[in-house]
């Protein structure tokens, strides 16, 4: 499998992003009762925030995902940990598949990792899944992401967890062990740190 990651274009992808949305697996996503202008709306105010990108994954031309990289010092984030200048944040929407093949999702998650770490810029990617997503925590663990506490959002109690390309590099060799989550009682700050080396080429 292969993709291509593409800018949104709202005026475009509205629609696609609307139906997408609406689907019971896309819930965590908290746009279940948007309307198409909502949609619009805001992924046209993502269009203009300098800090924030939202991307489409394309295989062989047609829609297979949504991705989101944002800055984190310029979302709610920033009054949870200290950012650094190396981090990207990341949300992850994959497609409905009319026809679900084994591994998509992974390969899909790679190829975003890939993408993004692609930036020598990025060192270390965050995640702040919803904390009843058990599916979106179980991949990102594959994917070499470790948790560390759960922290409140404007919009929902989430499980902040980092990646490194160190922590993503391991994934890739089955010989080397996944790195131990960190501890997750309230009030634990066991940041993974981000690397000062530009790291291998994905």
């Amino acid at each position: 499998m292969s993709f291509r990651i593409v800018p949104v274009d709202p005026a475009r992808d509205a629609p696609l992003l609307h139906d997408w949305m609406r689907r019971d697996y896309a819930r965590f996503w908290g746009m279940l009762d948007a309307t198409q202008e909502a949609v619009l709306a805001e992924y046209t105010r993502i269009s203009e925030d300098p800090h924030h990108h939202a991307w489409l994954g394309l295989e062989d031309g047609a829609p297979a995902f949504l991705m989101e990289s944002y800055e984190p010092a310029y979302s709610p984030l920033a009054a949870h940990y200290p950012v650094h200048p190396a981090d990207t944040g990341m949300h992850l929407l994959v497609g409905p598949a009319e026809h679900p093949r084994s591994g998509f999702t992974t390969e899909v998650f790679r190829s975003v990792l890939e993408f993004l770490f692609a930036d020598e810029g990025t060192q270390r990617i965050v995640v702040e899944p919803d904390v009843r997503n058990a599916k979106i925590a179980a991949l990102n663990a594959r994917m070499g992401f470790v948790p560390t506490r759960r922290i409140s959002l404007p919009d929902k109690e989430a499980l902040l967890s980092f990646c490194t390309r160190e922590d993503y590099l391991r994934t890739l060799n089955a010989a080397v062990p996944p790195a131990a989550p960190a501890d997750l009682r309230a009030g634990q700050d066991n940041l993974p740190l981000p690397s000062t080396a530009s790291g291998a080429p994905l």
